[in-house]
């Protein structure tokens, strides 16, 4: 489900903690309970040219696969997307899981010539910071 097509520049991980923060706010609130997984899709200069709801989980899990979120990659031809998910526990910690998608998405990517900019995972606010980029943990 596409959620905007709003464009905006995006530089920064905080950019997308902003950006992402903004449509969980809005949900319901037994909706912000569950974990969210979008994708960011970026054209050249980094201007998102989409943000689509790829996945909605559960309490602490969100099943995902390359196929869905590389579909309108292709078909809108974007140059790279920024993986995002949270983590309705409000720890935005990666897990190994976590890990583990962001590597798949890497090599998916190498192979459609899409890149994975970044994997942003999102907490909440009491935690310092509330939110982690893989790629400055050097997980991508």
């Amino acid at each position: 489900m596409i959620i905007s097509e709003r464009k905006r520049r995006i530089t920064q991980p905080k950019d997308v903690f902003d950006l992402i923060s903004e449509k969980l706010e809005r949900e319901y609130y037994i909706d912000q309970s569950k974990e969210h997984f979008w994708v960011i899709g970026l054209n050249t200069k980094n201007v998102s040219q989409y943000i689509e709801l790829v996945s909605l989980g559960g309490l602490n899990s969100c099943p995902v696969s390359s196929r869905e979120i590389f579909q309108l990659a292709i078909i809108k031809a974007v140059a790279g997307i920024i993986a995002v998910h949270n983590h309705p526990s409000g720890d935005p910690e990666p897990s190994e899981d976590d890990m583990r998608t962001t590597k798949m998405l890497v090599e998916a990517g190498k192979i459609l010539d899409v890149k994975l900019i970044d994997h942003v995972v999102i907490g909440n606010f009491e935690h310092k910071p509330p939110f982690i980029s893989c790629k400055e943990r050097n997980i991508i």
